[in-house]
């Protein structure tokens, strides 16, 4: 065009005319430069637009839109899906830090995190911020379930290491969960419901991350039909209590037991709470649930004292319930009706419910320790309970998590931290129970540490109330299991408990 401008232009001066037809032609090519200058322009503002549609404007890393287009890219490959592993990263706390230090604080995380995840990603995988403090990566080609696992160790270790923020060095954690194409699902929908999955269990549970497991889905097929089904089962009594003996380790005598729900299902038989407890909790039938097997476990234990058995009960209860104001009130109408003692009773919580309103549990606590009730905190030290909660609330036990006693007694810091948890107990005046225990070698130990009580498979494992007399009865005949007195050895002086 510019060349063909050039020619017009000198040939009319060349001719000293510049006639109609020169004119329009200059004219002409002058706009049709002017429009591709114009056009230019906007290609460049389009390809803008489309890198800033496809990229998050904080982190630089992509976007949602663009994850989700990769993702489905590399289902949809040549052969059918391929092997493809997706995790979604959810940062732990992170609105306590909006709260506390700002939303440009917490804009800060965000941009610290990208350029410390890159490296860890690198090219093996797609690296997106899907929104808020929720991040994603594509693993493909995907060799094995372990590479993916890997990844994530790697992910949460550069996490972990300090981060400046506000004038302070922060920590941060973070929940993660894993869904693998094309065992998992051969859509990205489903792909990254199923990571969401994983990852709030991950968080529920306190790992760094979770595999996506069908029978921990809420939203399977068969979950809805348990969650339609669950109101009708509460009516129709087919929620049964299961009662697992605590030996106490001084005298070797069994004081209480724990009542632990089971669903008596017409179909699929006896389901465990783990199948139908996050139902009632999701439906709002949990506070239901919870007085309906207080009713029962009350019902049993009036009994067994009229038989001239006198053991203490342990109802769990949840941290929905925990939020009931009204909660002490129907705990002693219950004690009422039964004529159960309130000293018989003993309620079990996790720590995770004190602190998701502690001022309401330290006061709802209070008054069940007022009306006679024990208090015991259960699954002690998976959570993030304050010491200084722990000193105020009414606590009369601590239930020492199972998973404290993995690797003991050969890790010497596992056995550190189970010493001085049992002595922070008895210095708060408190007893102490051990979970989990299923070898001698681990009750020898625990016993040996000065544990107050024992739980587990050992001892007995959970059984109909029917079936509780027999069960006392095998435990006292049982040769093979011993109870060291406390203080002895694990190697030293033993009885058989009675």
């Amino acid at each position: 065009m510019i060349s063909s401008l050039g020619i017009v232009a000198v040939d009319g001066v060349w001719v000293k005319l510049l006639p109609l037809g020169v004119m329009l032609a200059v004219l002409t090519l002058l706009v049709a430069v002017a429009r591709l200058g114009h056009a230019y322009r906007q290609l460049g503002v389009l390809a803008d637009t489309r890198r800033e549609a496809r990229t998050d404007e904080l982190t630089g890393l992509a976007n949602r839109r663009l994850f989700y287009e990769t993702l489905q890219g590399c289902i949809e490959g040549e052969g059918g899906p391929a092997e493809i592993a997706v995790l979604i990263i959810d940062l732990d706390r992170f609105k306590e830090i909006n709260d506390s230090l700002g939303h440009q604080a917490g804009d800060d995380v965000l941009r610290q995190l990208a350029p410390r995840l890159s490296p860890v990603v690198g090219t093996a995988g797609t690296l997106a911020r899907l929104g808020g403090d929720e991040f994603g990566v594509i693993v493909a080609p995907l060799g094995c379930v372990a590479e993916a696992t890997r990844l994530a160790d790697r992910i949460a270790d550069v996490l972990r290491r300090p981060m400046p923020i506000a004038g302070m060095s922060l920590r941060i954690d973070a929940s993660i969960g894993i869904a693998v194409c094309p065992e998992h699902g051969t859509t990205a929908d489903i792909l990254l419901r199923k990571a969401d999955v994983a990852m709030y269990e991950a968080k529920r549970n306190h790992h760094c991350w979770e595999l996506y497991a069908s029978d921990r889905d809420i939203h399977t097929r068969q979950r809805f039909e348990l969650l339609a089904e669950l109101p009708g089962a509460l009516t129709r009594g087919e929620l049964v209590v299961h009662y697992q003996p605590k030996l106490d380790l001084a005298t070797g005598t069994v004081p209480g037991v724990e009542a632990l729900v089971r669903w008596q299902h017409p179909v699929h038989g006896l389901l465990g709470p783990d199948r139908f407890i996050g139902l009632a909790e999701h439906a709002g039938l949990i506070d239901t649930l919870t007085m309906t097997i207080l009713d029962l476990a009350l019902t049993q234990q009036a009994q067994w004292c009229r038989d001239g058995l006198d053991l203490n009960v342990a109802v769990n209860v949840s941290a929905t319930s925990l939020r009931d104001e009204g909660l002490p009130g129907k705990i002693a109408v219950q004690l009422l009706r039964h004529g159960v003692p309130p000293s018989r009773l003993t309620i079990e919580i996790t720590e995770s419910s004190l602190m998701a309103d502690p001022d309401l549990a330290i006061r709802l606590l209070g008054r069940l320790s007022q009306l006679g009730v024990l208090i015991s905190v259960d699954d002690y030290g998976t959570g993030f309970a304050s010491l200084t909660y722990l000193r105020e609330l009414p606590v009369d036990e601590l239930k020492l998590d199972r998973s404290f006693l993995v690797g003991v007694p050969e890790d010497a810091r596992a056995l550190s931290i189970v010493r001085s948890t049992i002595e922070l107990a008895h210095t708060l005046g408190l007893r102490i129970v051990t979970e989990g225990v299923e070898t001698q070698e681990v009750l020898d130990l625990v016993t040996a540490l000065g544990c107050d009580a024992a739980q587990g498979y050992l001892i007995g494992r959970p059984v109909p109330a029917a079936e509780l007399y027999g069960a006392l009865g095998r435990l006292a005949a049982r040769p093979s299991l011993r109870v060291p007195r406390q203080g002895a050895t694990a190697q030293g002086e033993v009885y058989r408990g009675s």
